[in-house]
């Protein structure tokens, strides 16, 4: 049996590390949009981000940049500035993609083409000096590709992209030796393109594969001509982000300096502006080296160093897992089997024992106190050779040591048993979740061209694994001895989902005070409670009653005796705040290397996608068997302790890990991040501490039931004898 299932995860392992390839893989066909010469090209502007903090802004809310139109441009059925429809996924992460006054025509090169002249207020350009200091990007999107700028490897041998664009950049003057700011006001646009496949490229039908940005400052001493320089090449001075105060005491105070600093507050509101003129340019190129399958891939070439990582990952979880698999190997076919070996004798030779003293003699002899003499065969009082039998198990159990000692306590519910249950029910509905996810990821469904589907289905699996969480909750509940499963059912639905809603609630309160895109708007908080109120809480409702009604408890192989004994005095590395840290940080060494990806897609590379699912998936796989391993030598040991309280301690010891993730999350902040500002260190240590939750209950609904399926095992084992 441990030779085929080792065979079939071995399997499963390799399945995952090559689905590893399919990285910048996505499903094409339906999404393929083909464009005929002169045929217009719509440009969708969405938001600003920054690697500096956590609050995005849509591109138009931007008081400096060019405002829409309204104006109905061909090849699109919007107006200018009209938001397109957007998925819940899209929503929840501050996406706000609109339509753009900017006109692409597929095959016509426009050298330069004005934009708009937008007058600023003091007021702006400060917004827009904060903005240009933070580091700020815009996303652009064409054809669903967003617009990045292009760069090379050192060697010069692969073209890579960094999506997005900076809306400015930072000089410091010699002279003055304060930081000056300039504004990105001309953008040149380049369109890579090649022949589209089939018969639609027979027809003159072209793809798009490649949309790069490249910025330029152009101040307003160029020559400029309707808005254009003469010479787009040739720029003597970029677009400064300031205007001087109005003050004259500044000149005398600076006379030597060609730079003022910044104007004061009183200054803020003196009616001064300053005229911005925006302009593009736009290059058709065609690119025969870049599939359309494979236009992502430029978005991942400077992520694919990270391979040889990957693989580090996955030999260190390999080996990890494969130590614990030796332990755990040893504990099953040694001790626990020599230990049920040997009460299996000394119950034989008990039984053994109890049958010879009542065993009838051959011969006569003088009773004994409470024996009498029956047709010449002696027979002892109120005893029998049944009852024998039946207390041999018993006499054996009571001459046991360790482990075997607890089989009248192991099973007795546990403390607070109506909180452990929906915690287990709802950490079964995000292990349903997080392997749907992995699974749709790995394949290729979702892909960074589903702009938004990672979380959109992530939300939609989560509601529909109702079912799952109430039938686990509402099994786990009545195993207890619970009695009230409609409570047990509305704790189920409403405890973690609703702690998570009012979180992200109030968290929402701080991001709509900033203006943030990030700010859920009203309509898709009500959302949001609709799917959980009118869907998910009637499928828990199903479940819990399938789990608790037509299935009914698991049946424990020993009964529990009435009276509880004593518990003696633990070791200190049995102890549950030690034990937790000491086995949660094995399963944390499995996935620390992984760990790294993902947070630098999640908060360093915002624009990034995490894509590796392959690998991400393997180290999951290794995750879930370690934390069961971790927790099956964890309850062994305590059980051997001759502590019966197991319950919850191998639900905390499952999701002990998540302790340190969530230090590790605290150590990131501090040395790899650069994030400003209250708002933003608020929103990293929240998402972070639910992310946390959410893993801390997937893993220790694992520990639970792996520890579960243990004990019923070995207690079992005894009973059948």
């Amino acid at each position: 049996m441990a030779p085929d299932f080792r065979l079939r995860l071995g399997r499963c392992l390799l399945f995952l590390v090559g689905l590893a390839y399919t990285e910048a893989f996505y499903i094409p066909g339906w999404s393929i949009k083909s464009y005929k010469e002169n045929e217009a090209i719509p440009l969708l502007v969405n938001k600003v981000y920054s690697d500096n903090t956590q609050l995005q802004y849509a591109y138009y809310d931007l008081p400096f940049v060019c405002p829409p139109t309204g104006a109905r441009h061909e090849g699109s059925s919007l107006l200018s500035g009209q938001t397109i429809p957007l998925n819940l996924g899209e929503v929840l992460r501050g996406d706000r993609i609109t339509q753009s006054d900017i006109e692409l025509v597929m095959g016509q090169d426009q050298e330069c083409k004005f934009l708009c002249t937008r007058t600023v207020t003091r007021k702006d350009l400060k917004r827009a000096r904060e903005m240009v200091k933070g580091g700020y990007v815009a996303e652009w999107i064409v054809d669903n590709l967003p617009g990045a700028t292009s760069f090379v490897t050192v060697d010069k041998s692969r073209k890579y992209y960094a999506a997005g664009f900076k809306l400015g950049y930072t000089d410091v003057s010699m002279s003055s030796e304060k930081p000056r700011y300039y504004i990105n006001n001309h953008l040149t646009i380049v369109i890579r393109y090649r022949k589209a496949p089939g018969k639609d490229g027979e027809r003159g039908g072209r793809v798009i594969v490649g949309f790069e940005v490249y910025t330029k400052s152009i101040g307003p001493g160029n020559g400029l001509e309707n808005g254009c320089p003469e010479d787009i090449n040739e720029v003597e001075a970029p677009m400064e982000l300031y205007l001087p105060p109005n003050t004259t005491d500044m000149a005398l105070q600076y006379p030597h300096s060609s730079y003022y600093p910044p104007e004061s507050e009183q200054d803020i509101e003196d009616g001064a502006t300053l005229n911005i003129p925006y302009t593009y340019s736009v290059y058709f190129r065609e690119d025969d080296k870049i599939e359309w399958s494979h236009r992502w891939d430029l978005y991942f070439v400077n992520q694919e160093d990270g391979s040889r990582i990957h693989w580090l990952a996955i030999i260190n979880s390999l080996i990890i897992s494969g130590l614990l698999s030796s332990i755990v190997a040893m504990i099953l076919a040694r001790t626990i089997r020599g230990d049920i070996k040997t009460y299996k004798d000394a119950s034989a030779e008990e039984g053994f024992k109890q049958k010879r003293r009542s065993r009838p003699g051959s011969g006569a002899r003088t009773p004994r106190p409470g024996e009498k003499t029956t047709g010449g065969l002696l027979e002892q009082v109120g005893d029998t050779e049944n009852d024998a039998d039946i207390s041999s198990d018993e006499e054996a159990l009571e001459e046991a040591t360790g482990w075997k000692l607890l089989h009248g306590d192991v099973f007795r519910a546990p403390a607070y048993g109506y909180l452990l249950a929906p915690l287990i029910g709802s950490g079964m509905q995000l292990v349903f979740m997080v392997v749907g996810l992995l699974f749709l990821s790995s394949l290729g469904v979702l892909n960074p061209s589903f702009r938004g589907g990672f979380m959109s289905v992530g939300i939609g699996l989560f509601v529909f694994a109702g079912v799952f969480s109430g039938y686990f909750s509402g099994r786990v509940y009545k195993t207890f001895g619970g009695v009230n499963w409609r409570k047990n059912t509305l704790i189920t639905a409403t405890l973690f989902p609703g702690l998570l809603f009012a979180l992200v609630f109030i968290l929402n309160l701080f991001v709509w005070a900033q203006a943030s895109s990030t700010a859920l708007p009203f309509g898709t908080l009500v959302g949001i409670v609709l799917l959980w109120l009118c869907i998910q809480l009637p499928l828990v409702y199903f479940g819990s009653w399938f789990g608790y009604i037509r299935t009914g408890p698991w049946e424990h192989p020993t009964k529990t005796i009435a009276i509880a004994r004593q518990i003696p005095v633990l070791p200190w590395y049995i102890r549950t705040p030690q034990s937790i840290l000491l086995a949660g940080l094995i399963p944390f060494a499995v996935i620390f290397i992984e760990l790294l990806f993902v947070f630098q897609s999640l908060w360093q590379d915002k624009s990034g996608y995490y894509y590796v699912f392959g690998f991400l998936s393997a180290v999951c796989v290794i995750l879930i068997l370690t934390i069961a391993e971790v927790t099956i030598v964890t309850i062994y040991i305590k059980l051997s302790a001759e502590d019966y309280n197991w319950w919850w301690h191998s639900f905390f010891v499952g999701g002990g890990s998540s302790i340190w993730v969530f230090l590790y999350c605290i150590w990131y902040y501090f040395t790899k991040l650069h994030i400003q500002g209250f708002v933003s260190g608020l929103l990293f240590f929240s998402y972070s501490f639910m992310a946390v939750c959410v893993y801390g209950l997937l893993t220790g609904t694992v520990g639970f039931l792996t520890a579960y399926a243990f004990v019923r095992r070995i207690y079992g084992a005894i009973k059948a004898d």
